[in-house]
């Protein structure tokens, strides 16, 4: 089987939402007779341009989206930005904190070293603390909510 035929194959499955999670995909590739990792299947997601959504019936599944931008996150994913003075954090909505880990990694924005994404949280590295101020600002206009006022010391 060719990764052409995989994609497609793969481009079904997302049409119809069927799954919400890598390990789902790679299960009902197999039962198409598509033999591939997680990984294989998260580099296949990536270049299909596939991203993880809420279905009809709240849970997130996989589908075909919309070609990935260089805008990053919207406020229909992020609830709130805090930031203390080495970190930034970004709620999601349930689900949703790999999905924007994700918009922010493909930014490239000089100011964030990395991500790291749990279900409904990105922590957000920032490169340097004395331009977190600048960083937080950025992403709150990039994602066009309010800003959490950072906690004052005592």
């Amino acid at each position: 089987m060719t990764t052409k035929a995989r994609r497609a194959a793969l481009r079904d499955l997302l049409a119809g939402g069927q799954a919400s999670t890598q390990a789902e995909l790679c299960t009902l590739l197999a039962e198409r007779g598509f033999t591939a990792t997680q990984s294989t299947v998260s580099r296949d997601l990536k270049r299909l341009g596939a991203e993880r959504a809420l279905g009809a019936d709240g849970i997130p599944v996989y589908r075909l989206g919309r070609p990935p931008s260089r805008k990053g996150p919207s406020a229909r994913t992020v609830t709130t930005i805090e930031h203390n003075e080495c970190l930034v954090v970004l709620r999601t909505r349930p689900g949703m904190a790999q999905a924007v880990g994700i918009e922010l990694d493909e930014l490239g924005h000089e100011d964030i070293i990395g991500t790291l994404a749990g279900d409904d949280t990105v922590l957000v590295v920032p490169r340097s603390i004395a331009r977190i101020e600048t960083l937080v600002r950025d992403l709150a206009a990039r994602v066009g909510i309010g800003l959490e006022s950072p906690p004052r010391p005592r």
